[in-house]
Parts: structure tokens; sequence; C-alpha cells
């Protein structure tokens, strides 16, 4: 019998003569961006820009987090922390981050509150053009449409769509959620994952969990 010989995560282009989508594992340097392996971007553009374009206003100390076997459609982004603005006073604008001796009232912008880490789980999928606002927590196996505008946490394994995105269904009755959630198949080896493969892919949740190591 053929080894099982699993895909490779540390290739930056995974698809020979696609250089439009990248695994985002290898390609990432910053150290507020956590990605795990196999998850992907796709942009016919420039899909190494992934930090800089599709990961917006991230000074920190918030924490993009994104799970494994993630698929990223073209032009998903994040909005991150460093968009905030004040809205207690009569201007919405930052006067301070423009020069000048405007600069001393830094202290007006730099306490802002934030909304903690954004955080999607492992094996999601981000349609085209979706748009994740700061502190969102996005469940394992969920599914977001194109266009959507995600403003709330996303239960695992819901599609959810729209501005703002809401819940249209769940993939799985709730009782084989948990199911699905327990056999987590993302974190088995690599070689059992490729060995299964077909069931992973296709399968039942019963013969799922049969598959589990």
């Amino acid at each position: 019998m053929a080894p099982h010989v699993p895909a490779d995560p540390t290739v930056l282009h995974p698809m020979p003569g696609q250089p439009r989508v990248v695994l985002l594992k290898p390609l990432v340097t910053s150290p507020l961006i956590d990605v795990g392996e196999f998850s992907y971007y796709d942009d016919p553009a420039d899909p190494t820009a992934f930090e800089t374009r599709n990961v917006l206003y991230h000074y920190g100390p918030e924490r993009l987090v994104i799970g494994k076997y993630c698929a990223l459609g073209t032009g998903v982004r994040f909005i991150m922390n460093g968009a905030n603005h004040r809205m207690d006073g009569p201007s919405t604008f930052p006067f301070p981050i423009m020069g000048g001796s405007w600069t001393d009232h830094m202290d007006l912008i730099a306490g802002l509150p934030g909304r903690g880490d954004t955080v999607v789980g492992n094996d999601v999928w981000l349609g085209y053009g979706t748009t994740v606002m700061p502190g969102v927590r996005i469940g394992h196996g969920a599914v977001v449409a194109t266009g959507s505008v995600v403003v709330d946490d996303v239960p695992d394994y819901a599609i959810v769509g729209g501005n703002p995105a809401r819940t249209i269904r769940y993939r799985y009755p709730e009782e084989d959620i948990a199911r699905l959630l327990a056999v987590a198949w993302w974190d088995w080896p690599a070689e059992h994952i490729t060995r299964h493969l077909r069931t992973i892919m296709a399968g039942s949740v019963d013969e799922l969990e049969a598959a589990a190591p």
C-alpha cells in the first residue's frame, strides 16, 4: 500500500502554478498574528501582502489568532482595535496623531477601550470580501458568507451572512456539533488526517468518530 504523505505546511505557495494562494503560517512575521498550519489566503493581486493589506490598524497589544485549516477568500479583512476613535466627546477626529502640539494630548486616544484579541477557530471558511471587526471570536467549523461584516461572535459550525452578519443556520444539529468539537480532527497528526481525508471531507459524524486516533 502506498504511504500516506501529508502536504507540506511550510510551503508558501501550495498550489503549483497558482501564486494567488499562500499558506499564512510561513508568510506571517508579525508577533501579533498567530496562524495555524494549512490556513490559506487567496488573492489574484498580491496575497503575500496579507499582513499590511488585510490586517488593518494593528498596533497592538490585541492579537489576531487564526486556527488551522481555515480558508480565507479574496479581500477578507480584519479591522483591529487601532481603528477605534473616541465617541464620548463632540468630535471623533484623532487630533493627536496629526503632529504639532496636538501630540501633547496623545493620552486622549492612547487609552481607548479594546475588545481583546480577534480569534478565528479551526476549519473556518471566510467568504470573499468578509470584514471581521475587532475582538470578534469565530467558532470552529463556521462559514461566513461573501461580503459579510462580522460584528459579533459566531457560534461553532454556524453559517452567517449579512451586514451585520446574522446566523442563517447551523451546519449540524446541536448534538452533532458537540461530537465534532470533541473529536477535533484538526488536532490529529498530519499522517492520520492524510489516512482519513475522505472521511474528514465527506464522511458522517459517526464515521469521523470511528476514524479518531
